[in-house]
């Protein structure tokens, strides 16, 4: 399901007695709040309060149901830390249920909302500046895709050209954890081609780009490289790119190439 279906679904959610958690936690490591795992205590804090509110309403089947919840929450994140980017957006129901986690790479305030539907208005907000993407880093020789939504990478795909062949071959899907940062390669280098040649040797990534497009929902591509392989990716795409930045990321780590790409 695309993020856009995710959050229609969510917004279509309803409950006639409060049943549904939504949870935004900031775990930004580079904010001086979350300094030695400062989102611990606000988790814990947060829970607290909806719990006194729900204590003193004395209503024994939100309560229930809202234990239930917080325990697998807690439990969701604390399994988690090593996928932890700047922020965990969870929406949580017992009956009906309803199960919704995502890690992003968007900055968020941290806030807990006890109620009988999601609060999606904050995730609608970071979905329409961080849209569900296609970064797009051409080189020679090979051409690195970064399927994006929320500000963090899905999935990785690398392309390669295939001189036996004349055409591009995927060489290998990534997870979205790999870090091409600190990837070393034994790959021999591709014979440098005639710049005069490039916008023909990526025309036929050009229409598997389209095609991916297509798929995967995205609103928006981003083209990112130097500057004649960047204008020669973009002039094999039917429609222009949102953005082309002349900048070689290739071998960036996935998180440099989001800043580079969303926040610049």
């Amino acid at each position: 399901m695309s993020l856009s279906d995710e959050i229609k679904t969510l917004k279509e959610f309803y409950c006639e007695d409060r049943c549904v958690l939504s949870v935004y936690l900031n775990t930004n490591p580079g904010d001086p709040q979350q300094l030695n795992g400062g989102w611990k205590i606000h988790l814990k804090s947060g829970f607290k309060r909806i719990l006194e509110y729900i204590d003193a309403s004395k209503d024994e089947k939100e309560l229930k149901a809202f234990t239930i919840l917080k325990d697998k929450i807690t439990n969701e994140v604390e399994s988690n830390l090593n996928n932890l980017s700047k922020s965990v957006v969870i929406f949580a129901a017992v009956d009906p249920e309803l199960w919704s986690v995502n890690y992003v790479q968007v900055p968020v305030k941290t806030s807990f909302h006890w109620e009988n539907q999601p609060m999606t208005e904050e995730m609608e907000y970071m979905y329409k500046a961080y849209p569900e993407a296609g970064i797009i880093l051409p080189s020679f020789g090979e051409v690195r895709i970064l399927d994006t939504a929320m500000g963090a990478v899905k999935e990785e795909l690398s392309y390669e050209f295939d001189s036996n062949v004349d055409g591009w071959r995927i060489r290998k899907i990534e997870s979205a954890n790999h870090d091409r940062g600190t990837e070393k390669t034994t790959k021999p280098a591709l014979e440098p081609r005639p710049r005069t040649n490039i916008k023909t040797f990526y025309k036929g990534m050009g229409n598997v780009v389209e095609k991916l497009k297509k798929e995967r929902g995205w609103h928006e591509i981003h083209i990112s490289g130097e500057i004649d392989l960047a204008n020669a990716f973009a002039e094999t795409m039917r429609e222009k790119p949102a953005s082309c930045i002349y900048k070689n990321l290739n071998k960036s780590k996935t998180n440099d190439v989001i800043h580079q790409v969303f926040e610049k």
